[in-house]
């Protein structure tokens, strides 16, 4: 199904919304639509929405098996609006989540469990919300992939991740199980990074409510959504393995001549399983197992 315009969906497609998990897939390119979209079909979302421009194509042998939804997705603000519109209309049952093309979601188990299976277990400890850290991938040969994309030989880091204490905004106090993360390409090729724009923290799977807003540091307004556990013990986190930093630092202008390599003395091949995330320390099973 194909909808015009996000004003299009929102009067014709929230039946979509009624069974999650409901994935949507906001494509800023044309770099790996497919095996993005594919990926997430594979996780087991009831639902996977491609929200794109106009102005590219839609892959004939994908069109039948997800939604379609055309939006200018390069405007500012775009994903955020976008998620917040379809939040405030999908049922507070229904889990949502959100990435761009060429990033990949993994769970602990997912290449045996399904994602609503995972989100079924989540919601029993009492959960409305799962932190994702956003993984950073790249292609260990810039002369072959000079866009630094290679599904076949990625590679990733498998030190260089820390965390800091979140702050309140407005008294300046550090927040109770918030932590703000950082590592990847955004660590190693920071002065090419926003300072805001450093973190690979992500709240990219929620339930929604009356009232939540997703802000554009992919937190949200009700802060106990930007926790990474409950009070009483870890729970499940996930990972977005991700190319759109490595090629974001090589196709913009004020970066691309000063990266000749990603590749460091803490590269590793990038396996695309669960496992080797959960063995890096990259996301937790928490109490499931």
């Amino acid at each position: 199904m194909i909808f015009s315009s996000l004003r299009d969906f929102l009067n014709r497609g929230t039946a979509l919304l009624a069974k999650g998990p409901v994935a949507m897939i906001f494509c800023e390119d044309t770099v790996e639509i497919n095996s993005t979209v594919q990926h997430h079909l594979g996780l087991g979302f009831a639902s996977v929405i491609v929200i794109l421009p106009d102005a590219f194509e839609i892959p004939g042998r994908l069109e039948g098996e997800a939604t379609w939804l055309r939006h200018n997705t390069t405007a500012a603000g775009a994903l955020e609006q976008v998620v917040n519109a379809i939040a405030a209309v999908a049922p507070p049952a229904t889990w949502l989540y959100y990435c761009y093309n060429a990033e990949y979601l993994f769970f602990p188990f997912c290449e045996n469990r399904s994602v609503g299976e995972m989100l079924a277990f989540h919601a029993e400890e009492r959960r409305d919300a799962m932190l994702a850290y956003v993984i950073d991938i790249y292609s260990g040969d810039l002369d072959r992939f000079p866009d630094a994309v290679d599904p076949k030989g990625a590679m990733l880091d498998r030190s260089g991740y820390y965390a800091l204490g979140r702050k309140d905004r407005e008294t300046g106090q550090e927040r109770e199980r918030q932590l703000d993360f950082f590592g990847g390409l955004r660590w190693r090729f920071e002065e090419h990074v926003p300072k805001h724009r450093r973190k690979i923290d992500r709240i990219a799977l929620f339930r929604p409510q009356a009232g939540l807003m997703l802000r554009d540091d992919h937190t949200f307004n009700v802060e106990e959504y930007n926790t990474y556990a409950c009070p009483w013990h870890h729970n499940i986190t996930s990972a977005i393995v991700s190319f759109r930093t490595a090629k974001a630092l090589r196709t913009n202008p004020g970066s691309r001549y000063d990266v000749h390599s990603f590749v460091w003395h803490s590269s590793v091949p990038f396996e695309w399983h669960s496992q080797q995330l959960m063995d890096l320390g990259l996301m937790e099973p928490g109490q499931w197992f």
